[in-house]
């Protein structure tokens, strides 16, 4: 049973947190280019998040979080800014220019927006199913107009007796899931030591900003902006992205975990299945956490849906780049260096008992010709792929995507009163997506989490728990 969506949300205080000066500092404007990577995003929806943190009881007063917990959450916010001033500007995209760019400037900030909430925060940051757009009032609103978008937003609500919660919405155009994570985390390592302007980051969270690291295909960026417009009814000038049509009010979500032995478990009935020949084709699969799981949680959508069998299905995801490329970009460089790759497989396929073993094939097929992909990127490359995923996108009943990834570890946020209880990405319910990150518990396992009505959703927990349990 979904628990019903009812609470009271009383707004405390709406602010801009500028980057830390002191006097010895002097911030000047600057101005920041958008790479062939970060071009795709600049319409895209914001990426939406709610971080969930239980405070201890003595922790967990109104005179403790005015007098302590929001005072350091927002100074850590305006030091760690001085690391990512870039993230403090805007994207803008003045007339007469060929391209967007992010320009900052002294006195630019981020918006905050500080709330209490009398809602059950113990139903919010659980695993069971819950109506989606309980959620939706703890992400703040990113400003986005037609030639000016905030790069990303913050709300910190208080839940008096319980906790407090951090929600974020980043514009895709400058974060993708490693930069979120990067950001995160250093927000939380200034404050967890104490909010000091001395502090310094540790290597792997200190953001590189240099675009001359990417060596950009000739006219691979303006192509990417151009088929941007091309996949939008809006003004091909206007930043904002294209309005939702997903009935969210109509929609449960909830969260699920794969451990370690399910994962095993998955891999092993998949070879299990295959003859002869399709084992020894099995062996040179790209079997990982990621392909078994997402593979397995694609079939139990499907069969939740109850799909005709003469369909289609789509499914897609965004690889991660930095290790590709040649040569690889460091680990902490920050904004997009992600590559989208689609595939496409028949509902009857789906639907067999072979089912997880076909799609596993396809994602591992995609993956693996991500290498060579984005080491030969070129505009004539990229019709062909964006050719397929417009042929895909008309003729699928559905295209299920994923946000997030285990290997960004996000659950090691702690700004000083332990790791989230709870993570919960609200964006998933603009699309057919599914959330992904590492179990909570580091067991080696996943959590999921997805947004369906609420019979799909209940179907689809029934047979995720069975499937797992008979396997």
């Amino acid at each position: 049973m979904a628990t019903s969506y009812n609470y009271s949300l009383k707004m405390l205080e709406v602010s801009r947190v500028t980057p830390f000066t002191n006097s010895a500092t002097r911030l000047v404007e600057l101005s920041f280019p958008l790479t062939y990577f970060d071009m795709s995003w600049v319409k895209f929806f914001p990426i939406e998040r709610v971080f969930f943190y239980q405070l201890a009881q003595h922790e967990s007063t109104r005179t403790f979080f005015k007098s302590v917990l929001l005072p350091k959450l927002k100074h850590s916010l305006s030091l760690t800014l001085t690391h990512f001033l870039p993230i403090a500007g805007n994207i803008i995209w003045p007339v007469g220019i060929k391209k967007p760019y992010v320009l900052y400037a002294p006195n630019d900030g981020v918006s905050l927006v500080v709330s209490e909430s009398n809602s059950d925060f113990n139903c919010l940051s659980q695993n069971e199913m819950l109506e989606a757009i309980a959620l939706h009032p703890y992400v703040p609103e990113l400003p986005v107009s037609d030639s000016k978008a905030a790069i990303i937003a913050f709300q910190i609500t208080f839940f008096p007796s319980q906790g407090f919660s951090i929600g974020i919405s980043s514009h895709h155009a400058m974060f993708d899931g490693k930069s979120v994570a990067i950001f995160m985390k250093s927000w939380a390592h200034i404050c967890k030591d104490n909010c000091d302007e001395t502090t310094l980051l540790p290597v792997e969270l200190t953001p590189v900003f240099d675009r001359t690291v990417v060596d950009e295909p000739q006219g691979l960026g303006m192509f990417y902006l151009k088929n941007m417009f091309s996949r939008s009814d809006s003004n091909p000038r206007n930043l904002k992205p294209p309005q939702v049509i997903r009935d969210v009010e109509n929609l449960v979500r909830a969260n699920y975990e794969l451990s370690r032995q399910d994962i095993t478990n998955l891999r092993r009935k998949l070879v299990s299945e295959q003859n002869q020949k399709e084992e020894e084709d099995s062996k040179r699969m790209h079997l990982s956490s990621f392909v078994l799981s997402y593979a397995y949680l694609i079939v139990t959508i499907v069969k939740a849906k109850h799909w005709e069998r003469k369909g289609k299905v789509g499914f897609g995801f965004a690889a991660e780049c930095r290790s590709r490329l040649n040569p690889p970009l460091p680990t902490n460089y920050f904004g997009n260096c992600v590559v989208g790759s689609i595939g496409l497989v028949d509902t009857e396929t789906i639907l067999d008992k072979n089912g997880t073993a076909s799609v596993a094939n396809e994602l591992s097929e995609m993956i693996k010709g991500l290498e060579t992909r984005v080491k030969n990127m070129s505009v004539e490359r990229e019709i062909e792929n964006t050719l397929k995923w417009k042929y895909i996108e008309q003729v699928a009943d559905v295209v299920i995507g994923v946000a997030g990834s285990p290997r960004f570890e996000i659950y090691g946020t702690d700004f000083g009163w332990g790791k989230p209880k709870k993570i919960q990405v609200v964006s998933i319910d603009r699309n057919v997506s599914i959330s992904m990150a590492e179990s909570r518990d580091s067991n080696g396992g996943l959590e999921v989490g997805l947004a369906l009505k609420k019979s799909e959703i209940e179907m689809f927990a029934f047979l995720f728990a069975n499937g797992l349990k008979y396997m």
